[in-house]
């Protein structure tokens, strides 16, 4: 049965035969389709020649009635930034409404009770769900690596007969319903070039690569294709390479047509940014959130006066978003999972304060030495260093040279090997994920004493030289992000520009050859060797608190291991050169 004749027989449950006009009205078909399709309903014996409903008619009613309902909150909703520092998405308030509850509402109103919501980060917040709406809480443990593919996962067994809903979405009117015959999927009557979604002349959606309807994102499943969707969700899931790919991957590969559902723009809409939040409902009570506050009162502004708010990439240590504040653009900075234990914000300012009015870095409008908040003037045109392009890295070279030339002084130091077991402590017990650990450890602090035994010129050091931190200004370098700066041997910045570029060894030496155009001898060399092997087993380190906390860097954290051990060997094989 094609779907213009369940749309007919699901108008004519709702109310009954009138006339063909009145059909095309309820269903948005033509009459030629109407005539058509009543026919056929009557032929196949869903209608009586009288036009009324007959048992076979109720059957396949009952057949692919709604059943349950799933509803996908797990994820971190990265790109809600500065809201979800304190709120899930799904607990957004709209219009006086939290989202979720608007949702589990309306669901009830077409008789729908078992409902599963899939949680993960932060939820704690969603417990009282389970008394206040009866729903059962379904846990995503792996919210933070893979994406709400993963979440379906958790209720496969559930699926058929079922709305499958995203957390963050407002529909003005129900969109569900005590009957369904057919699967489908849910879009907005508005194109947006970021959709690749559009609907076809049969009402299907297929893919497309130049743009399509806005996706609101609630689907319905049929039992049958509730058992479709399950096999190739599981399928999917088997394979890392769909680890961050969203559920619906699976929706549109199960080689089902899949037919859409069209809403009014003015409808719905999917709650993703804090600037959709606003244009939704502007007295929203989750728009003024703490960072907002600290923005108002850093620049003595108004909540209104802070537009354009979008979200940066997410960074290895802190989430930042950009936004436009008195015709200028800002970039605010806020310390991601766990930053409190591995940053001194203290520290942090004092490193400001001794740049302070050099150009060394970018321009610091406000730092909360207490949090690590932190407001910056965002640079226009502004690129970061290519690693891959010698002329890129000489000039780096150069501006870290002259900075570290300044021989400037704080109150604190950078302590290496120190860090190296203050990060291995925050593991709590937990054994490393690498089995000859205990080896390379060891081999690494043989380095030490080699390193000691060196000059050094002892200055502020970044630390954190990476490339993604040099920026590009004109014709000026900025240095930024200085969260692990403090005094230290000016090389051990070498050694970090090469282990986060992952170089090659060849590599690595083309980078010391830039920082000493005059010429490298093979004491200093030897002992930014032993700064890469030592700075590797730092990171790595760093990497494994991290995963604890579900921040997963992926091939950046086996290489840095793979630093400490080939660089060891390279190192020590150095050193025997000298006193062969």
């Amino acid at each position: 049965m094609n779907s213009q004749e369940l749309d007919i027989l699901n108008a004519l449950f709702r109310a009954p035969y009138a006339n063909q006009r009145q059909l095309s009205a309820d269903t948005g078909h033509s009459l030629g389709t109407v005539n058509s399709a009543v026919k056929a309903l009557t032929d196949k014996g869903y209608l009586t020649a009288e036009k009324l409903l007959t048992q076979k008619a109720y059957a396949l009613r009952e057949q692919a009635a709604p059943k349950n309902a799933v509803i996908l909150a797990a994820g971190f909703g990265m790109r809600m930034v500065p809201i979800n520092l304190e709120t899930p998405k799904a607990l957004l308030e709209v219009h006086g409404e939290v989202l979720i509850e608007r949702t589990i509402r309306q669901l009830h109103q077409a008789g729908i009770r078992d409902i599963r919501v899939v949680v993960g980060f932060m939820k704690e917040q969603f417990e009282y769900l389970i008394d206040d709406f009866g729903v059962e809480l379904v846990v995503n443990a792996d919210y933070a690596t893979k994406n709400n593919l993963h979440s379906l996962k958790r209720v496969l067994g559930h699926l058929g007969g079922t709305y499958v809903i995203p957390s963050n979405v407002w529909c003005r009117e129900n969109p569900y319903q005590t009957q369904e015959f057919y699967s489908w999927y849910t879009v907005l009557d508005a194109l947006t070039a970021d959709s690749n979604l559009r609907i076809n002349r049969k009402r299907e959606l297929v893919s497309s690569e130049a743009g399509g309807n806005i996706p609101l994102g609630i689907a319905y499943l049929t039992p049958a294709d509730g058992v479709a969707l399950a096999q190739r969700v599981q399928a999917l899931c088997k394979d890392s390479r769909y680890d961050s790919a969203r559920w619906e991957k699976a929706l549109f590969d199960c080689g089902l047509p899949v037919r859409a559902k069209v809403l009014p723009v003015v409808d719905g809409a999917q709650i993703n940014t804090y600037e959709q939040l606003r244009s939704l409902d502007q007295e929203s009570g989750h728009l003024n959130t703490g960072a907002i506050r600290v923005i108002c009162d850093a620049l003595q502004v108004q909540p209104q006066q802070i537009t354009d708010i979008t979200v940066l990439k997410k960074g290895m240590t802190n989430r930042s978003f950009l936004f436009r504040c008195k015709n200028k653009k800002y970039i605010m900075r806020i310390p991601g999972e766990g930053t409190d234990r591995l940053i001194n914000r203290a520290e942090e300012a004092a490193v400001y304060r001794a740049i302070d009015g050099r150009r060394i870095c970018d321009d610091i409008a406000y730092m909360n030495p207490e949090n690590g908040y932190k407001i910056t003037e965002f640079l226009e045109n502004a690129r970061v260093c290519d690693p891959t392009d010698p002329q890129d890295v000489a000039a780096c070279m150069a501006r870290l040279r002259q900075f570290h030339q300044l021989k400037l002084q704080v109150g604190h130091t950078f302590d290496i090997f120190g860090q190296i077991n203050f990060y291995e402590s925050l593991w709590g017990g937990a054994p490393s994920c690498y089995r000859d650990y205990e080896k390379t450890k060891a081999q690494v602090l043989e380095l030490k004493s080699y390193i000691d035994s060196q000059e050094k010129d002892w200055c502020l050091t970044h630390i954190d030289a990476v490339p993604d931190n040099f920026l590009f200004v004109g014709n000026d370098i900025r240095l930024i992000d200085w969260e692990y700066a403090g005094m230290q041997d000016p090389h051990v910045d070498i050694a970090m520009f090469c282990i986060y570029s992952l170089y090659s060894k060849e590599q690595a030496e083309r980078l010391i050859d830039a920082y000493f155009p005059e010429g490298c001898n093979p004491q200093i060399r030897t002992k930014i060797h032993c700064y890469i092997a030592a700075c590797g087993l730092l990171w790595s380190n760093w990497c494994e608190y991290k995963r604890q906390l579900g921040v997963e860097f992926g091939e950046y954290s086996l290489r840095q291991y793979r630093y400490a051990k080939d660089y060891y060997r390279i190192a020590i094989r150095e050193m025997e050169q000298e006193h062969a």
